[in-house]
C-alpha cells in the first residue's frame, strides 16, 4: 500500500495593521479670499514700493566641484601663483548679499521667520502665499494673528511678484514690522483690502479685558488705599483668579471633538535600498 505522505507547508498569519487614534481639532480655519481688485491692488502696489527701495539679494553662483586631472590640477598651481588684483577681490565681497540691510530688518521673510515676529508681537501686517502646499505650512498664522490683532490675509501670486525682484526664489509669508518707516505708506493702503480673520474663541470677553477695567478702576483711588488694595490681590491670587475666569458662555456653541485614524504607510511602499559607494583603488 502506498503512504500519502502529509503536506509540510506552513500558514502564514497576516500581519495586523497599526492604527494611531489621535483627537482632532474641531473646528476649521481658512484663509478668506480675496477679490481680483483688491489683488492687483496689493500686488501693485508692492511692486511699486520694492523697487523704489531697490532691497535685493545677491547671491555668488556656485561652482560645481568635478574631479580634477593632473594637468588641470598642475595648471590650478599655476594659476594660484598669478594673484588677483585687490579691488576685484574685495568688490564680489561687497556685492553679496542684501543691497540695504536697514531695510531688510523691517521685514519679516519666511515662514519660520514670520511666527518668530507674530510670537514677539512685532508685526503690523501679513501677507501670505496661496501656493503654499499643503496649506498646514500657513494656517498655524491665522491664530497667532488673530492673538495679536494683526492683519493677515493670503495674496494670490505673491510669491511670483515678489520673489524675483528680492532676488529669492519663493517668498510663503512676508510680514512688516512695526519699525518699518519704508513701507508705512504701503502698509496704510493695504490693510483696508484685507477682510477680518475669524477665529472662534476671540469673540468673547477675555482675561485681559478684565484686567484693564480693574487697573482703570484702581486709578482714581489714593496711595494708600492702592497699597491695601495690592496687599489684598497677593493674599488672594486664586480667588480673583477663579471670578476673572468666568466669562460670558451663553451663546457658546459646542463642537462635536473628531477622533482621527492614521495608518502609517498604507500602501506599503518599500524604500528603495541604500547604493553602497566604492571604494576608490589606490
Amino acid at each position: 500500500m502506498s503512504v500519502i505522505q502529509q503536506g509540510t507547508a506552513t500558514l502564514r498569519k497576516a500581519k495586523k495593521i497599526t492604527v494611531k487614534t489621535c483627537l482632532d481639532n474641531p473646528f476649521v480655519f481658512q484663509w478668506k479670499t480675496i477679490d481680483g481688485e483688491d489683488m492687483h491692488f496689493i500686488l501693485q502696489t508692492l511692486e511699486e514700493r520694492l523697487k523704489h527701495t531697490g532691497l535685493k539679494k545677491i547671491e555668488t553662483p556656485r561652482k560645481k566641484k568635478r574631479s580634477l586631472t593632473k594637468k588641470q590640477m598642475e595648471r590650478k598651481c599655476d594659476a594660484s601663483t598669478t594673484e588677483l588684483p585687490k579691488g576685484e577681490t574685495e568688490g564680489n565681497h561687497q556685492k553679496a548679499g542684501w543691497t540695504d540691510i536697514s531695510v531688510r530688518r523691517q521685514l519679516a521673510i519666511g515662514v519660520n521667520e514670520v511666527t518668530k515676529a507674530l510670537e514677539k508681537n512685532e508685526l503690523l501686517l501679513l501677507l501670505v502665499c496661496k501656493s503654499a502646499k499643503p496649506a498646514m505650512i500657513t494656517s498655524h498664522l491665522i491664530q497667532l494673528s488673530a492673538s495679536r490683532a494683526t492683519p493677515a490675509g493670503q495674496v494670490p501670486r505673491l510669491s511670483e511678484t515678489v520673489a524675483p525682484l528680492l532676488g529669492l526664489t519663493s517668498i510663503l509669508a512676508l510680514g512688516f514690522k512695526k519699525q518699518s518707516d519704508k513701507f508705512t505708506e504701503a502698509i496704510e493702503a493695504i490693510i483696508p483690502k484685507i477682510p477680518a480673520l475669524e477665529v472662534p474663541w476671540f469673540q468673547y470677553r477675555t482675561e485681559e479685558s478684565v484686567g484693564h477695567a480693574h487697573t482703570d478702576s484702581s486709578e482714581n483711588e489714593e496711595p494708600e488705599q492702592l497699597a491695601e488694595a495690592l496687599g489684598d490681590e497677593l493674599t488672594s491670587q486664586k480667588r480673583k483668579r477663579t471670578e476673572s475666569s468666568q466669562l460670558d458662555l451663553s451663546n457658546v456653541i459646542l463642537q462635536p471633538l473628531k477622533i482621527k485614524k492614521l495608518v502609517p504607510n498604507p500602501n506599503k511602499m518599500k524604500k528603495p535600498p541604500r547604493k553602497k559607494k566604492k571604494a576608490f583603488s589606490a
